[in-house]
């Protein structure tokens, strides 16, 4: 396809409520030599670029300042060094940023295929938090079917991803959110027991089921203590994110008896 000099793109007017986006033109962006240049179908919208647009979170130097973390799209170029990828291609894409607009660049090593039975539109939401578990919990973590993995948020983008790839690989999943439709979407995705963190203590749940090989922890705060008291002997503990806070006082004991790695 011929691809335009000028692009629409959705950009900022200050930060804050959705109201601060609004559309723009720019320059399409040209692809370096191991970049390919995407016609995006698709976006995802993730938390970070909530709290890019709400002021809470800069872009990092170099990356684009429009909003965007993951397209998906056709290839319309690539750059000189690529060779896995070819005009025409269906791909979805990790980005720096920039995939808020018609056209973006994404590094060639960052795209994926589009999977069989996944629309163009809906594999917009999959690179990043797919990525994210597999990395975090199968590359890293070496969880094993059979395991107990418990998922704090499990009705967010993360939780609801680990749920199903976890299940998808043998492993039992308990999974905590709040108020009950989210609880409902976890077990509907397939959770082993879901844990209403208004109603019930996941310490004591997970203790009666004999621990966590494996925690998934987007909270912080004060589940970082519990954590580690739920967690089984030998447990991986997988801190993504701190909803209420990093900076904590725990006792680092358990961690020892326990053989706890926290990562």
């Amino acid at each position: 396809m011929n691809v335009p000099d000028t692009m629409t793109v959705v950009t900022m007017n200050g930060s804050g409520e959705p109201s601060v986006l609004g559309l723009g033109t720019r320059p399409v962006p040209q692809p370096a030599a191991d970049q390919v240049l995407i016609h995006v179908a698709a976006a995802g919208v993730n938390g970070p670029d909530i709290m890019q647009r709400k002021g809470l979170y800069p872009a990092p130097p170099g990356a684009s300042d429009l909003l965007g973390l993951e397209v998906s799209g056709t290839v319309v170029a690539v750059g000189t060094a690529v060779t896995a990828w070819a005009m025409g291609d269906h791909v979805t894409a990790l980005t720096d940023g920039g995939g808020y607009a018609e056209y973006c660049v994404a590094d060639a090593g960052h795209c994926l295929p589009v999977p069989g039975g996944v629309s163009v539109r809906d594999a917009a939401g999959l690179p990043e938090t797919f990525v994210t578990v597999w990395s975090n919990l199968f590359m890293e973590g070496g969880l094993q079917a059979g395991e107990t993995l418990l998922v704090h948020g499990g009705a967010g983008g993360i939780g609801t991803t680990a749920i199903q790839v976890a299940k998808a690989f043998g492993v039992r999943v308990f999974a905590t959110d709040s108020p009950a439709e989210r609880c409902r979407v976890c077990a509907e995705l397939g959770a082993d027991g879901v844990i209403n963190y208004a109603e019930q203590d996941f310490v004591q749940v997970m203790r009666d089921a004999g621990g966590a090989n494996m925690i998934l922890d987007i909270v912080g705060g004060p589940y970082i203590e519990r954590n580690i008291k739920a967690a089984a002997a030998g447990a991986r503990i997988v801190q993504l994110a701190f909803a209420l806070g990093s900076k904590v006082e725990i006792n680092l004991m358990p961690v020892m008896l326990k053989r706890i790695t926290y990562t």
